[in-house]
């Protein structure tokens, strides 16, 4: 929105499959901007890339965004490992909006409420509504900022943390009969883990991308420092959404396993059987809990 107020032509896409908006990003404003990855074009003049931890998260667009003129990477995750021809890549930063807020500032574009409404949902999911480690008083500046032009924060939070489906909740009934406690994994720290088949999804008419909170609620037991949630794809690829308490860095974990993310929250794929991608995890798990130095708390900890 900010660049087609400066008269640049924009296309916004994403390379998830489906490409679907989720229910609870509905509100954002400028969705009349977005096309499918089709429609964008096979060499661009300039690719702007914001969030993906590596090259394989560019999805359906990567072939686009790595024939482009120019490829402008926008990220806080520490595991980024550097790709693109240009890259702004904070590890410090507790969300990715904040690096395009400070663009935006540079560019003297005019804060409205359409793009404070983008930041603050930006900035608000990537801090979990600011209880993360990463939060600093110039987030919450940032925060008041964007409160500052009128929006209504408290719809948003409701859109984004208080609004779900009746089926959403038989689907987290199966996934919490599910649940495994490991006392010993960890490194004796304890791991909490469940899984959600693609039927059970199917069954109840729900998302990947609605049970996205799911780890939220496993992780709330004291006794177990890692959680971890597999979610099933249609076609059987598992996404593995992992967090830590403090005593492991999960990002390390998941980097063993081809993912990466955040010291405190990360994630990776696998394409196997449930049990197998767990007894990766924890060998995963095992190896980085016993390697010296290897508590968590980097600047970008959760």
């Amino acid at each position: 929105m900010a660049l087609r107020g400066l008269g640049k032509r924009v296309r916004v896409s994403f390379g998830d499959d489906p490409q679907v908006v989720p229910e609870s990003l509905s509100f954002l404003p400028g969705q009349e901007l977005v096309v499918p990855a089709a429609a964008v074009p096979a060499a661009p003049a300039l690719v702007l890339a914001f969030d993906a931890a590596s090259e394989e998260r560019l999805g359906l667009l990567r072939a686009n965004a790595f024939a482009a003129d120019a490829l402008v990477v926008f990220d806080h995750h520490a595991s980024n490992p550097g790709f693109g021809t240009v890259r702004l890549i904070d590890p410090a930063a507790p969300a990715t909006a904040v690096l395009v807020d400070e663009l935006l500032r540079r560019l003297r574009v005019p804060l409205d409420q359409s793009i404070a409404t983008c930041l603050y949902t930006g900035i608000a999911t990537d801090t979990g509504s600011f209880k993360y480690r990463a939060t600093t008083p110039a987030t919450h500046e940032m925060a008041g900022r964007m409160l500052a032009t009128g929006i209504r924060q408290d719809l948003i939070s409701r859109q984004l943390w208080d609004t779900t489906s009746f089926g959403y909740l038989k689907v987290l009934a199966g996934a919490l009969e599910r649940a495994a406690f490991e006392p010993e994994e960890a490194g004796g720290h304890g791991l909490v883990w469940t899984w959600v088949p693609y039927q059970d999804l199917a069954l109840f008419g729900v998302t990947v991308e609605e049970i996205e909170g799911l780890i939220d609620v496993l992780r709330k037991p004291a006794e177990a420092d890692v959680a971890l949630v597999l979610k099933q794809d249609p076609d059987g690829t598992l996404r593995g959404s992992c967090r830590s308490r403090g005593a492991v860095d999960v990002a390390a974990v998941c980097a063993r396993l081809g993912g990466g993310g955040h010291v405190y929250a990360a994630g990776f794929s696998a394409r196997e059987a449930v049990e197998s991608a767990v007894q990766r995890f924890r060998t995963a798990l095992a190896e980085v809990a016993a390697t010296p130095g290897a508590d968590a708390g980097g600047p970008g900890a959760r």
